[in-house]
C-alpha cells in the first residue's frame, strides 16, 4: 500500500501503533474541495505492563474522526479506530492502551493529541 510514504507525512512513531487501512481521495460536492481520508487501526498489542495473555482482544471500542494537516493543500481527515481488550476471568475489566507518552509531538494537531490523552 502507501504505507511507507504515507510515514513521512505523519509524526515520527505513529505507524508504530497503528495500521492504515484505507487512504481514499475524496470530493465535497458543494465546495468541489478534494480532500484525502486515512482510515488507521490500532495494533493488536498491548502496551502496559499488564499480560497480554490475561486478556481479549474485544476488537474496536469506537472509531473518531479528526482533522490533520493538509497534503499538498487538501484537507486530511483521520478516521481512528481504537481498540479495547478484556480480562479473560473478570469480563466487566477493560483496558485501552495510553498514548498519553506520545501525545505532546510536535507533529501532532491539538485534537490529535487531545484524542491521545483523553480516550484512554
Amino acid at each position: 500500500m502507501f504505507t511507507d510514504i504515507l510515514e513521512h507525512f505523519f509524526p515520527e512513531g505513529l505507524l508504530d501503533y497503528f495500521t492504515i487501512t484505507r487512504f481514499v481521495e475524496l470530493c465535497e460536492l458543494e465546495s468541489k474541495s478534494i480532500y484525502y481520508e486515512v482510515s488507521l487501526e490500532e495494533n493488536n498489542v498491548i502496551l502496559s505492563e499488564s499480560d497480554p495473555q490475561l486478556y481479549e482482544s474485544k476488537g474496536f471500542k469506537n472509531e473518531f474522526t479528526l482533522q490533520y494537516f493538509p497534503i499538498r493543500g487538501k484537507g486530511v481527515y483521520l478516521k481512528i479506530k481504537r481498540r479495547v481488550w478484556r480480562l479473560k476471568t473478570d469480563h466487566s475489566k477493560l483496558i485501552q492502551n495510553d498514548f498519553s507518552f506520545i501525545a505532546d509531538n510536535k507533529g501532532f494537531t491539538k485534537d490529535f493529541s487531545s484524542f491521545l490523552k483523553e480516550y484512554n
